[in-house]
């Protein structure tokens, strides 16, 4: 499972953990303005806005699990079994394959107002990338400078969220994870009063404690509340090394650690936290192994290349010793 945040500090800062029981060999994928994308629609991009995210390669394709583009324009994609349905091509709509969105949506749209043109009339189709990768059921949110929207294709058709709070997780539907907020608003960062009743005397034994009620879970429905309360609340600084560090401190409040969570008889764990500065083009990264933060600039690269560009993950942490 995931967690995905947006925020808007000073630009837009856009990330997620990525949650899974195995590793899928990700990496750091800048596609550059003149590769060029073909599409199951029959459509070819031989130019458009570059990309950088976390994929994985296959046949020299990119599989975006989360990427921006040098608009400033971020999307992720996050599990979302038993509720994405995915159809075959409409006649008369824009038919895009599942695998093919996070591409497709950040080659052409600058912001959220023109990617949900597009998604007034998309399709999202059951088309397989390969015989070995099937269709992965997701929902999107996508997020610039000004807002994010989440994007759902359930059984009653394409759905466009607004989310102004600037996160996602995993099932239920994402209206349904808005309403269920309504069942914490008494939980606060502040000290709590005594509410309880007036003939008992209670006394604030400890800090904190404005919190209680705040579920510590790992399930998608938790770590939603638990995302949204810390983001909401948040206080960033302002320098960009304080703001990178504080979103990544946000996305460990819902870590998944390993142990805590088995899928069958294996370990779901967060295999990598990811911060983009969309503005500056940045984007940064931590490994369940090692939390250094690293980096990679797109404006360092060739952005009129043909080329794929891929960097590998600096998985193992070095310790450094001050005696």
């Amino acid at each position: 499972m995931c967690t995905a945040i947006a925020a808007n500090v000073n630009g837009l800062y856009f990330g997620r953990n990525l949650d899974f029981e195995y590793d899928f060999g990700e990496r750091i994928t800048i596609t550059p303005r003149n590769y060029v994308f073909s599409f199951k629609n029959g459509e070819s991009l031989t130019n458009h806005f570059t990309i950088i995210g976390m994929s994985l390669v296959e046949k020299d394709y990119p599989l975006y699990f989360d990427a921006f583009n040098e608009k400033g324009l971020a999307m992720a994609g996050l599990n979302f079994p038993g509720n994405a349905f995915y159809n075959k091509p409409i006649k008369g709509k824009q038919n895009i394959a599942s695998f093919e969105l996070i591409p497709y949506i950040l080659s052409k749209c600058a912001n959220v107002i023109e990617a949900e043109a597009v998604f007034s009339e998309i399709n999202i189709t059951d088309d397989a990338f390969s015989d070995k990768l099937k269709p992965t059921p997701l929902h999107w949110i996508i997020s610039d400078n000004v807002s994010s929207i989440v994007l759902e294709q359930t059984a009653d058709g394409v759905k466009v969220h607004k989310n102004e709070i600037g996160v996602l997780t995993n099932n239920p539907e994402f209206d349904y994870q808005l309403f269920n907020l309504n069942n914490y608003m008494s939980v606060s960062q502040k000290e709590p009063e005594n509410l309880f009743s007036n003939n008992v005397e209670l006394i604030k034994y400890s800090r904190g404690m404005g919190a209680i009620g705040l579920p510590g879970d790992l399930s998608s429905m938790s770590r939603f509340v638990r995302a949204s309360f810390f983001k909401l609340n948040s206080q960033w600084g302002n320098k960009e090394e304080e703001i990178v560090s504080q979103f990544f401190r946000l996305l460990y409040s819902v870590y998944q650690i390993k142990g805590g969570a088995m899928v069958g008889d294996k370990c779901e764990m967060t295999h990598y936290s990811s911060c983009c500065n969309t503005k500056r083009g940045i984007y940064y990264y931590t490994t369940y192994n090692n939390s250094a933060i690293n980096a990679v600039n797109i404006y360092k690269e060739n952005l009129d290349s043909k080329e794929l560009i891929t960097y590998e993950l600096i998985k193992d942490k070095e310790i450094s010793f001050q005696n």
